[in-house]
């Protein structure tokens, strides 16, 4: 049977003809309806609107074999992994007991006690839950507990074989009698936290592993060996096709390292999904739910091996019951309910996903090359953090202008929303930490200090919306800049219908404030905008805002779609004198 029988056959052409007249009638004149409606990731990788299979970029395998871009096992699902930072044993069971299929305990100051480890595992069965650690220096120690549990134990001890030779030693253990257990992790999550692409934290984590695969190789281990005892952890976002596409590409490229090394057939990358700490809001928290579900199902989609879901209150501190409870029903959901747990790399073949894993994969590899060139990871951190800061750069820029949303702070924000609970910077909190010397960002961060600072002052600041003639002329605009001013906390009050400078001047003086936003069509603001300014100049308005484009006398500056927001709520706060 022929899916497309009895259907007229349409070519790439057909589909351009079509695109440009649409354009045209929108506005857009373009010769080329690719140029005009493709987009380019931080990394320069273009995201086309047509993909068609003279995309597929090659054979990408099978599922289980090399390259491994389908995975690294003939089968689907994928190891439900809870994070805890408290010693709190009942915690554990509990999710062990509802749908958690493994462990990843922080253990050291501040988190877990180290004599406080076997307590916590007690009634673990560790044959069946695997156990991944994060104990830093005190990796040595915690490890002992695992090894005394004998020698069905499973995980990943959290070590490193180039800090001062631990993890060495603990992957020769785990060589010798521990079949189970892994020594080493590569974790590329703080290059991400600290505003990395997506390439630029696939290369930095190749750099990582191949150094890591140098150490243990050179204290002994063999090349099959050392590929055994590395696991990798990278961020899973809410934007589902760039993480589908990066978890495949990163197993072509650990792929390709083992190849180069004489072992292909030992070159499938194991990896640990974590939902990204950067995308968390502290503001309207809640939402975290839905970011975490999409980044749990393109985790998944993408091949993880283990997910990691971050409690949706996990910026704010430690996660209560309730909160762990939706963060590991959020994957039993998946695997279970919607029967993404069936499927075996269900993006597999698809030619926009096939395409964009290996261009990424192209990208990040070149990243990988300059990194060694540069001496490799460790003698690179100028290098590194540098081109970090200039990717952070350029999403705030993108954040601060409103092209990169976040939905409840920067878009719709709920200016009087109750908050879970104050922030806390808790020890043992629920989101992971950066490390090596790089910063931890999260994406809301300029927005949510504006509505700290507002949510500080003794009556919430305000800003008048000046709308001029009917509701149906002004509500859009109205609507566009409330939703502007509210990102930054600012509450807003409403003339009401009417162009009566006189009676708008009257609304704003009660209003008791110093900041006014004229709002309306551009054929009223064309009869009403100088004289309705003018008014609410001589009621005492210190800065007047117009939502739109446009020069009008009296106008100080202008609100619209792509306008620096974080800019035009800070110079609103000054003019408010909101006490910093």
């Amino acid at each position: 049977m022929e899916v497309a029988a009895g259907f007229a056959s349409v070519s790439r052409d057909d589909w351009r003809a079509l695109a440009v007249e649409v354009l045209r009638k929108s506005g857009i004149e373009a010769a080329s309806p690719e140029e005009a409606l493709s987009g380019l990731t931080y990394d320069g990788v273009t995201v086309a609107p047509l993909y068609d299979q003279d995309d597929l970029p090659g054979d990408p395998g099978l599922p289980g074999e090399p390259p491994y871009v389908r995975g690294t096992r003939a089968a689907a699902g994928w190891d439900v992994r809870q994070r805890h930072a408290l010693a709190d044993p009942e915690a554990v069971l509990a999710d062990l007991e509802n749908g958690v299929t493994s462990l990843w305990l922080v253990v050291g100051d501040g988190a877990i006690p180290v004599d406080a480890l076997g307590a916590v595992l007690k009634d673990v069965y560790l044959d069946l839950a695997p156990v991944v650690l994060e104990a830093g220096e005190r990796v040595g120690e915690a490890a002992e507990v695992l090894f005394g549990r004998g020698v069905a134990v499973r995980g990943n001890l959290g070590a490193s074989a180039c800090a001062g030779g631990a993890g060495l030693e603990l992957a020769r253990r785990c060589v010798e009698g521990f079949p189970g257990l892994r020594a080493v992790t590569v974790d590329a999550t703080p290059y991400h936290d600290a505003g990395g692409s997506d390439a630029e934290e696939l290369g930095c984590s190749i750099a990582q592993g191949v150094t890591e695969l140098r150490a243990l190789t050179g204290g002994g281990l063999s090349v099959e060996q050392a590929l055994g005892q590395i696991d990798f952890r990278y961020a899973a976002t809410a934007d589902q096709f760039a993480t589908i596409a990066k978890l495949r590409a990163a197993r072509r490229l650990w792929a390709r390292v083992a190849e180069v090394c004489g072992a292909p057939e030992h070159g499938g990358q194991r990896q640990h999904a974590v939902t990204s700490s950067a995308m968390m809001t502290a503001r309207d928290p809640w939402v975290n739910m839905l970011r975490t579900t999409l980044a749990c199902f393109a985790a998944g989609v993408g091949g993880a091996d283990a997910v990691t879901v971050q409690p949706f209150d996990a910026c704010l501190g430690l996660p209560d019951a309730f909160s762990r409870r939706i963060a590991r029903n959020t994957q039993s959901l998946l695997l279970e309910e919607s029967g993404l747990g069936h499927v075996v790399d269900p993006a597999g073949g698809s030619w926009y996903v096939e395409r964009r894993t290996a261009d990424l994969a192209e990208r990040a590899w070149a990243w990988f090359q300059e990194i060694e060139a540069a001496g490799g990871i460790g003698r690179a951190y100028e290098l590194v953090s540098g081109r970090i800061a200039a990717t952070r750069a350029r999403r705030n820029d993108d954040i601060a202008h409103r092209r990169f949303p976040i939905t409840g702070v920067s878009e719709f924000p709920n200016v009087h929303e109750k908050p879970v609970r104050p922030p806390s910077p808790a020890s043992g909190a629920g989101a992971p930490e950066a490390g090596g010397g790089l910063p931890r960002v999260r994406y809301a961060e300029a927005f949510e200090a504006l509505r700290d600072l507002a949510d500080a002052q003794p009556e919430r600041p305000k800003v008048f919306l000046a709308t001029i003639g009917p509701v149906a002329a002004h509500t859009a605009r109205a609507s566009f800049a409330a939703n502007l001013f509210q990102a930054g906390g600012l509450d807003t009050e409403s003339a009401g219908p009417g162009t009566d400078p006189g009676q708008i001047a009257t609304a704003y003086a009660m209003s008791g404030t110093a900041v006014a936003c004229l709002c309306s069509s551009d054929k009223l603001y064309a009869q009403h905008a100088p004289a309705v300014a003018a008014a609410l100049r001589k009621a005492g308005a210190r800065k007047v805002w117009l939502a739109g484009k446009g020069e009008y006398e009296g106008v100080d500056g202008n609100l619209y779609a792509g306008c620096d927001a974080l800019a035009v709520l800070r110079e609103t706060f000054d003019h408010l004198e909101v006490t910093r």
